[in-house]
């Protein structure tokens, strides 16, 4: 719901809603949330609501550990597995000082920056996210197992795909929540499911990706499931990825696409350690469609980038190597500071490589630059990128660098 602050305290009022939910993720993009009633809504409209940040990764020791949450009334959704009597919805939340200054760590917010400095240049960029996941059985006890849900491979249908009623009742919820799904399929690995969405604006785009694991999460625990994004859920198998779709549209209808994927391509080494955060992020490279160099082509899923087949207002670029660890706000944000930094430098777009990279000739590889193989390496080049630094506050950098 797009909602004014007037319209959320006048749903609040006439709907029967009596918990609100004050979200926020830590810097690595794991939600979190304060439960308010309903007759605090008021107070955090106007002051926020203090909470303590020591106990949040990456937010700070108990010196200053005072942080407040300001709730985003146009990010409003019910929460619809909550009971309809007594309602429960959820706001996404602005983190502050007491002072009011936004936190470093606010890493919603540095999207938002990053979307402002496109709108001064008259660019405007759009996202659509695709995560992959895997359904695992529960032990006697509750417990998450490795035992996957079914034994189905691509897009293969009932009785086989047992994941189909599940993905069924996963896209139901989020459209409840007014969020629109794609489409839907079984994917490659046993147990494993792909869900895209339509494209949106940076900021929807983002709410919707972290939204879209906590749903897929209630509603696989509902059935007796254990839903796992981690990036690499079983050795050999396809490990989970999440393809991030970048369109861009600039005032005068002039074609900035080659010179957004020419930026992203220069920084991608620098910035992957923001785009795939745990070790485990490195076992899926070079295999199972998951790209090992920097490069580029249409159609072909052994690159880094490659534009996918559509045209007109679906025409867009496709990034294959981040996983469902990213914090999408980063993800984004990131790609729209390369993505600018190809425009202001005119920055041409490399040849194509228009070749299987995954049993392409030596000589063909040796050409071309690697993914950082090891989030070891990624970090390496973050911390000696300008790049990161200029984009990326020192607190949230060192969070991940110090995950090796």
């Amino acid at each position: 719901m797009k909602c004014s602050k007037d319209e959320v305290m006048q749903y609040v009022r006439e709907d029967d809603v009596k918990f609100i939910r004050l979200a926020f993720c830590d810097v690595f993009g794991k939600q979190k949330n304060i439960s308010i009633m309903a007759e605090e809504l008021p107070r955090a409209f106007e002051h926020g609501i203090a909470f303590d940040a020591s106990s949040i990764k990456g937010f700070g020791d108990e010196t200053h550990s005072d942080l407040f949450l300001h709730p985003e009334s146009e990010t409003l959704s019910v929460l619809p597995w909550r009971p309809e009597h007594g309602k429960v919805v959820r706001m996404f939340s602005k983190i502050t000082y007491p002072s009011g200054e936004i936190h470093e760590c606010d890493t919603r917010s540095l999207l938002k920056r990053a979307v402002q400095e496109a709108e001064k240049e008259g660019v405007s960029f759009s996202f659509g996210a695709e995560q992959e996941f895997y359904l695992f059985l529960l032990d006697q006890n509750g417990k998450p197992t490795k035992e996957p849900y079914d034994e189905a491979g691509y897009m293969d249908i009932a009785p086989e795909d047992r994941g189909e009623n599940v993905r069924r009742e996963i896209c139901l919820t989020l459209q409840q929540m007014g969020i629109h799904p794609e489409s839907s399929h079984h994917e490659e690995g046993p147990g494993q499911n792909e869900i895209d969405f339509r494209y949106s604006d940076p900021l929807a785009a983002a709410d919707q990706a972290a939204t879209f694991q906590t749903v897929v999460k209630t509603v696989a625990r509902r059935n007796g499931l254990h839903a796992d994004f981690s990036p690499k859920p079983v050795e050999n198998q396809p490990g989970n990825g999440f393809h991030i779709n970048l369109s861009v549209k600039a005032d005068g209808g002039t074609d900035l696409l080659p010179q957004v994927i020419a930026g992203i391509l220069s920084k991608a080494a620098e910035m992957t350690a923001f785009l795939n955060p745990l070790p485990a992020s490195y076992l899926r490279f070079g295999r199972e469609k998951a790209p090992r160099y920097i490069s580029w082509s249409s159609e072909n899923r052994s690159q880094l980038i490659r534009i996918p087949a559509a045209a007109g207002e679906y025409r867009r670029a496709e990034l294959r190597s981040p996983d469902p660890a990213a914090n999408p706000y980063l993800a984004f944000a990131l790609m729209i500071d390369a993505g600018l930094y190809g425009i202001r430098n005119r920055l041409e777009l490399p040849p194509a490589v228009d070749e299987n990279l995954y049993r392409a000739h030596p000589d063909v590889l040796n050409r071309l630059q690697r993914i950082p193989y090891t989030l070891e390496k990624a970090c390496e080049q973050a911390r000696q990128s300008e790049f990161i630094r200029a984009h990326i506050p020192a607190a949230v950098l060192e969070s991940y660098c110090s995950r090796q």
